[in-house]
């Protein structure tokens, strides 16, 4: 494994290219453009703001830079460095932005959500999208890019419209039955779309493309509700994180629950192998000691080095109560993550905060528990293989795989707090992101 050095990062915002061949990364209101293998700069982009959001083309030719503070969207091109385009929301101000799947449009949502604007990279022409809601997953793409689902708001009523993203003409427009729709997901394969209700009502409703209402699941009423979804790759099942720190799995044949997975304080089963990290600090002969000591011994006195441990069950896991009187309670399951082969599934419960847990889809029980020394900040499944990479905010990074985990040091100078990180799509690299930097870590394909 090899880490590149450090390079100054602003806003979290550094994302490799969808053919993997570059990585965008921003400094404030710079764009930098580097070649993935040598890092070296390809191209270098000066944006009118500081920079909120970038987001690559789907062909990696183009890249959006979304500065909300003025309501301005600038687009780049990677083959003609001297084309680029601005796109100026006036005084209806800006909120979100997106690319389209094609690539050549951008759906910009102005403020208080009173439309949507489709912009045309090609012909210059806009169309607009009326009464799109204020939610957390308003807008969904299937994945083969033919359809486009936005979830809308009228007369204080929900609705769905589905759109045509090659000519943008709407295909279905249908009301839900939910008190207050929080957010709409196609599965995988284009067919089923997820939709789900505000977390004090547990409601979620599958429709076909054509607008029917094949399901309605409700585990339970009268309680925080559902927190996190996420479909298995293969559309055949959806998993559903709710606030009573349980995951449900529905099947895609009935769409009825074929099992739930809890996340108790305490791991009983003697099946389930808990790996834990531990610290110690290296230990260094006397006779090797100097004063003043050399820049590399005194590096290796002062760092303490991490290794997990497999811990005889039961185990009792670090449990935070959350505060009762606040909004959004850190409680439930915040966080669902199939791996690419469907095989497993990688889920974080907030009460829980240092625990990963990893579910063997195929025997549908708990397969591992990771249990780290500091809180889980992201995790994220290798696209290529059942390998998983989880940051916990410290300078290091864990992989896991059914072969076993292990704990590496980044090997940087400093305060380096991996706080997110994302594989590169052929699964042989990734990004770790800190609040002020990032690296790059390349790994070889046998690894772990």
């Amino acid at each position: 494994m090899d880490f590149s050095e450090l390079f100054k990062l602003s806003g979290l915002l550094g994302r490799f290219s969808p053919d993997g061949k570059c990585l965008a990364s921003c400094v404030q209101y710079r764009l930098v453009v580097r070649d993935v293998n040598t890092l070296r700069i390809l191209q270098l982009y000066t944006c009118l703001d500081q920079i909120q959001y970038i987001e690559w083309s789907s062909d990696s030719l183009f890249i959006l830079c979304a500065m909300y503070k003025r309501g301005i969207v600038q687009v780049w091109s990677l083959e003609q460095p001297d084309w680029h385009c601005k796109i100026d929301e006036g005084s209806a101000g800006l909120v979100a932005s997106c690319w389209s799947p094609d690539g050549r449009h951008i759906l910009n949502t102005t403020e208080f959500h009173l439309r949507i604007t489709v912009w045309s990279l090609c012909t210059k022409s806009v169309s607009y999208i009326k009464y799109p809601k204020a939610c957390q997953q308003g807008i969904a793409f299937t994945r083969d890019g033919r359809y486009m689902a936005v979830a809308e708001r009228r007369d204080c009523k929900d609705f769905i419209s589905i759109f045509v993203c090659s000519d943008w003409q709407l295909l279905r427009h249908f009301g839900t039955e939910t008190q207050d729709l929080f957010g709409i997901e196609w599965a995988p394969n284009g067919c089923v779309l997820a939709a789900w209700d505000t977390c004090l009502e547990y409601k979620i409703l599958l429709y076909s493309l054509d607008g029917r209402l094949l399901s309605t699941y409700q585990a339970y009423e009268w309680s925080l509700g559902i927190k996190s979804i996420a479909w298995s790759p293969s559309s055949q099942f959806l998993a559903i994180g709710s606030y009573d720190e349980k995951v449900r799995i529905l099947n895609h044949v009935t769409w009825k629950k074929i099992t739930e997975f809890e996340h108790p304080a305490t791991i009983a089963n003697k099946r389930t192998i808990v790996y834990k990290e531990v610290e110690n600090s290296p230990s260094v002969e006397t006779e090797r000691l100097s004063f003043p000591p050399t820049r590399a011994l005194a590096s290796s006195l002062f760092s303490t080095q991490s290794k997990y441990d497999i811990s005889q069950v039961p185990v009792s896991l670090r449990y935070v109560k959350p505060v009762a009187d606040r909004a959004n309670p850190k409680m439930g399951i915040g966080m669902l993550a199939f791996s690419p082969d469907n095989c497993f599934l990688a889920t974080k419960n907030d009460n829980i905060p240092n625990a990963v847990w990893i579910w063997d889809i195929q025997k549908l029980k708990l397969f591992v528990v990771l249990e780290q020394l500091c809180a889980i900040q992201s995790f994220q499944w290798d696209p290529r293989q059942p390998r998983l990479a989880v940051c916990t905010g410290s300078s290091r990074v864990y992989l896991w795989s059914p072969a076993g985990c292990v704990s590496v040091q980044v090997p940087v100078e400093g305060d380096f707090q991996i706080v997110s990180l994302s594989w590169r799509s052929s699964g042989d690299s990734m990004a770790l992101l800190s609040k002020d930097n990032f690296c790059v870590c390349y790994l070889e394909r046998e690894e772990v």
